[in-house]
């Protein structure tokens, strides 16, 4: 495969076709002047170039539009749409026209569909008006689907000039279940070439920047996902994940994200990235969201988990979403300790890389905080083998099929691939049948080690639960710059072992982070990941000032099945940040250790 083009390929008329298409889509009266726009391509002397308070404090949108954007929850929207405080309509067009700006300013949306999603509120108004109630539970709720989702009459070409112009001839099940829900689609967002890496960037529709900082990684595989949720474009952003392409972009744009178990959410329908049907034998993504609350996360599963096995052919029966809400409804937390504590684990490192100070610094804290927090327990949890082995593992079973489909796809329009994957996608040769098992063994081998992390044996042989969630990093070191995403273990392993996972987003990197001009740590290496992680705090090789102002973020896992409470834990881990003094002088109580 070669890594340029010779000449004008067949992708580049293909590219300026479909940029301008979607560049038509925007209202001549939403343009943004070109004095508010950021520098592109952006270099350090612009500096971050922050672009998120440009919505609210530029005048481009009307007090009503910035009233509907930024005062609400999803429960407070929901119920000002089904009392008629506020149409469907004037609450389509606000978020359309926010949508438009964060693109203009991030390069956010492959598609947008404001047109339809105005026509659908409308609708929605007459629907209203006509019978007296809401069409559905999430009625005129505006949302946002990954580029992967097929929205009949729309493009799915996730970034391929081999995708452009073959629009889907049917809606995914989850956007057919969003729809009888009353939701609003607003857009489909930007994702990477191949989907495969933690950035968004394609020959198509160009790359997402992150509105926080433009020299850091918006994140991906739903990188569009995390900026327009954190630019406000949207209620509730529906991602993908697989290895990190939801929890990712959540923790580069500071905002929350869920990755399900499988057959919670629809996640059938999605554009053609591989041979059909090679994930049933390999690793198979889950559908998830990405939202600015753990309350507007709860408001969401908790319509759709219950409703998911109607739609979607890979999902499960469940009479209804159990879980008590996010831990700040609650009165006090409750788990499986000896006397009801809510028992949370806290894993530092996946035994692949040392994690770096700002992320050390934040583990800290929070567990700090969720020690003092009354009938919480924290334990200090040493990284299990069966962690450090999840990464390979996981890599080769992603790999089963060559990668043949997504090669062939991008060599028939002489697409380059994009730097980040210029040095780690290849065309392979598909596994046989017998590897394809040997992988799936050694993944059961890791899901029997690993399940003797959650429980115990008395000395008569029954068990019991002995934890009930785990707090560990997203990634080993902070947000960083574009093109330096680098270990993925911390998220994939808990996808090949089906664990429930979110993002809570902590606080922003500060300069005492930075431990400008001290010395790195010489330790053993740990592999190459840790070689590579170490590169991003090397002071030789980087300017630790990127990082600063740069969202730092946790995530928490809980066993497979149990989604319901990793709502719950997340609520609490959130409400510890927020009210149990990070960053302040919160002292932990004295913590077992495993």
């Amino acid at each position: 495969m070669s890594s340029q083009p010779q000449g004008e390929a067949p992708w580049q008329p293909i590219a300026r076709r479909k940029q301008a298409e979607r560049a038509s889509r925007i209202p001549s009266h939403w343009r943004i002047p070109s004095h508010l726009l950021p520098h592109d391509p952006p270099t350090a002397s612009h500096g971050s170039q922050n672009v998120l308070h440009i919505p609210s404090q530029s005048g481009l949108l009307s007090p009503s539009e910035l009233r509907i954007t930024e005062s609400y929850t999803n429960p407070t929207l929901l119920a000002a749409l089904s009392s008629s405080r506020v149409s469907a309509e004037e609450v389509a067009t606000a978020f359309c026209h926010r949508a438009a700006i964060a693109h203009q300013l991030t390069n956010c949306l492959t598609e947008p569909l404001f047109d339809s999603a105005i026509a659908r509120a409308r609708y929605l108004d007459s629907y209203l008006r006509t019978h007296k109630r809401p069409l559905g539970p999430l009625h005129g709720l505006p949302v946002s689907v990954k580029d992967t989702f097929n929205i009949a009459g729309v493009d799915s070409s996730i970034g391929l000039a081999y995708l452009c112009h073959k629009p889907a001839a049917q809606n995914a099940p989850l956007v057919d279940l969003l729809l009888s829900l009353g939701c609003v689609i607003i857009a489909k967002t930007n994702i990477p070439q191949t989907l495969a890496s933690l950035d968004s960037v394609n020959n198509v529709f160009g790359r997402t920047m992150n509105p926080i900082n433009r020299l850091c990684t918006a994140g991906g595989s739903s990188g569009g996902e995390g900026v327009l949720v954190a630019m406000r474009g949207c209620m509730i952003g529906i991602g993908t994940d697989i290895g990190g392409s939801i929890r990712v972009p959540a923790m580069c744009n500071g905002v929350f994200g869920f990755k399900p178990s499988q057959g919670r959410v629809p996640y059938g329908g999605q554009a053609l990235t591989g041979i059909e049907g090679m994930s049933r034998t390999s690793v198979q993504a889950v559908a998830g969201p990405i939202a600015r609350s753990v309350e507007d996360i709860d408001v969401f599963l908790r319509e759709v988990v219950p409703r998911a096995a109607l739609w979607g052919e890979d999902c499960m029966p469940l009479a209804s979403w159990s879980g008590s809400g996010s831990g700040s409804r609650n009165a006090r937390p409750y788990g499986s300790g000896k006397n009801g504590e809510l028992v949370v684990g806290v894993l530092r490192s996946d035994g692949n890389c040392t994690t770096l100070p700002p992320i050390e610094n934040v583990l800290d804290e929070v567990s700090a905080s969720l020690a003092a927090m009354d009938n919480v327990k924290v334990l200090e949890i040493q990284c299990p083998q069966a962690w450090t082995k999840c990464q390979s593992v996981m890599s080769k079973l992603m790999g089963v099929d060559g990668g043949v489909t997504m090669a062939d796809m991008i060599e028939s329009m002489g697409e380059p691939l994009v730097p980040w994957m210029s040095t780690r996608f290849r065309r392979g040769k598909p596994q046989s049948l017998l590897r394809v098992a040997e992988l799936q063994a050694q993944r059961a081998q890791l899901e029997r080690e690993m399940l003797k992390l959650w429980v115990e044996d008395d000395r008569e042989g029954r068990r019991t639960r002995r934890l009930d969630a785990i707090v560990c990093p997203v990634a080993p070191h902070p947000v960083p710059p574009i093109e330096a995403y680098n270990a993925v273990g911390m998220t994939s392993s808990w996808v090949l072992l089906d664990y429930p996972a979110g993002t809570v987003p902590v606080r922003e990197c500060k300069e005492s982070d930075l431990q400008l001009g001290r010395l790195q740590e010489k330790q053993e290496s740990l592999g190459s990941w840790d070689e590579r992680n170490r590169e991003l705090w090397d002071e030789k090789k980087i300017d630790r000032r990127v990082y600063l102002g740069t969202p730092l973020s946790v995530q928490v896992v809980v066993p497979r099945l149990q989604d319901e409470k990793l709502v719950e834990v997340m609520g609490w881990v959130d409400k510890a940040c927020k009210g149990g003094g990070i960053g302040g002088d919160v002292k932990a109580k004295a913590q077992a250790k495993l």
